[in-house]
């Protein structure tokens, strides 16, 4: 029974000292002490893209100056299929696939490719026109759509709003609830549509603390970040619940053997 109890044993620590060994690969930033933060420094600004939905505020000292340019959803159906309701909500401007918007009274603009503050400057040019000289039109654009995708080895897998049109990879992984210990965290995966449409893939290693310094850092909307299994999933996927319920066995009749040895002494 000691020929037994003993490699068992052995095999044990083994795994045990093998599992120390992976945990080099578990921390974030493991060089964070010998970056140049300097290479990263500058602030953020989400770019319009074909597709994105966009509201747009325009606001004057006389009220009837900006109705003409907030265009509102009412008499929304309620439960019964039935028109009602005094609230409104502003309309909502859809980017078609050349980059542009229908709005009131200017009809067809273009405004892809423009960060938000941009774009309210350019509408607040052109619709300036249409109101008295002593008029001056404050324009509020915000990106309605703004949303990524976390799936993979992650504890909350889903697609998460970005209110604030900012958010860089880690801010998505927290919010779906961070990597499972299975996940790689050396070859995060992330999917980008531009543009044109055209899909591309890039690899982020967060043990390194130079990804933030990677024009990746910062999510644009409609991102996918898969992370991968590492090679403990992947193994342990590979045993069935048959082979699993055998190694439970084996264990039992371990313990009940090694008990009746202490016992017999």
């Amino acid at each position: 029974m000691k020929k037994i109890i003993l490699p068992l044993f052995i095999l044990t620590m083994v795994l045990v000292l093998g599992s120390c060994g992976s945990s080099k690969k578990i921390a974030y930033f493991q060089n964070a002490d010998s970056l140049r933060c300097a290479v990263s420094s500058g602030l953020f600004d989400a770019k319009i893209m074909p597709k994105d939905l966009l509201t747009v505020t325009v606001s004057t000292t006389d009220p009837k100056a900006a109705t003409p340019f907030n265009l509102a959803v009412s008499g929304v159906l309620n439960s019964t299929g039935q028109l009602g309701g005094s609230q409104s909500s502003l309309q909502t401007y859809l980017v078609d696939n050349e980059g542009y918007i229908n709005f009131p009274v200017l009809g067809m603009i273009k405004v892809d490719g423009m960060t938000k503050r941009q774009c309210e400057e350019f509408i607040r040019n052109k619709i300036k026109p249409y109101m008295s000289q002593t008029e001056n039109p404050i324009v509020t654009v915000k990106m309605a759509s703004f949303k990524v995708s976390v799936t993979g080895e992650v504890n909350s897998p889903g697609v998460y709003a970005v209110d604030q049109e900012k958010m860089n990879i880690l801010e998505a992984l927290a919010h779906a609830g961070d990597l499972t210990i299975y996940g790689k965290r050396d070859n995060i995966l992330l999917i980008r549509e531009d543009a044109n449409g055209e899909k591309c893939f890039h690899r982020l290693n967060l043990n390194d603390a130079n990804v933030v310094n990677s024009p990746f850092y910062y999510l644009q909307q409609n991102d996918i970040i898969y992370v991968e299994p590492n090679s403990v999933k992947t193994k342990n996927s590979a045993i069935g619940s048959s082979t699993t319920l055998w190694f439970s066995a084996i264990g039992i009749v371990t313990s009940v053997a090694s008990l009746v040895v202490n016992i017999v002494k």
